[in-house]
């Protein structure tokens, strides 16, 4: 599965941005091809190697259709989750990493209601931002919106 220049694409603990260019770079004296992604919220850009966009989970942005699904799972009260910190923090951390955004939607439900209750450790919040982070650039780019808008259709949403 190769992206093309323009292709909305997300990469997994870092969000969805657009391919901007494939580019062969030298770096530590080996050359590889890359994916030059450029992230709309906070304008950053990274660069991933083609040769592992499949086995890092790079996968294009969803469509309205799933979309539709996402903004449901958040509206939706979260079933109980262990109050164990260390296995409640794993079990996020592996569904932060598939990249999936019905597993990222799940993490931002489930620690926003956590926090609500109880509260979250240094972790958890660090780990709930960067779950919305995700959740918001996919938001810009599936719906065509800046991410301030995003940002408060996301807070509208888990509130």
């Amino acid at each position: 599965m190769l992206f093309q220049i323009g292709d909305k694409v997300v990469y997994p603990m870092h969000g969805a941005g657009v391919i901007e260019a494939i580019e062969e770079k030298e770096i530590l004296g080996e050359r590889k091809k890359y994916y030059i992604m450029r992230m709309p919220v906070g304008e950053m850009k990274v660069m991933i190697p083609l040769s592992k966009a499949e086995t890092s989970g790079l996968r294009s942005v969803i469509d309205e259709e799933a979309m539709k699904k996402v903004i449901e799972l958040l509206r939706t009260e979260d079933e109980h989750i262990t109050s164990n910190w260390n296995h409640r923090y794993r079990m996020n951390m592996n569904k932060m990493r598939t990249g999936d955004i019905f597993d990222v939607a799940y993490v931002v439900r489930s620690l926003t209601l956590r926090d609500r209750e109880k509260g979250l450790s240094t972790g958890e919040r660090k780990m709930l931002d960067n779950a919305k982070q995700i959740l918001i650039s996919e938001f810009v780019l599936v719906k065509g919106i800046d991410p301030d808008q995003a940002e408060c259709l996301l807070d509208e949403l888990i509130q």
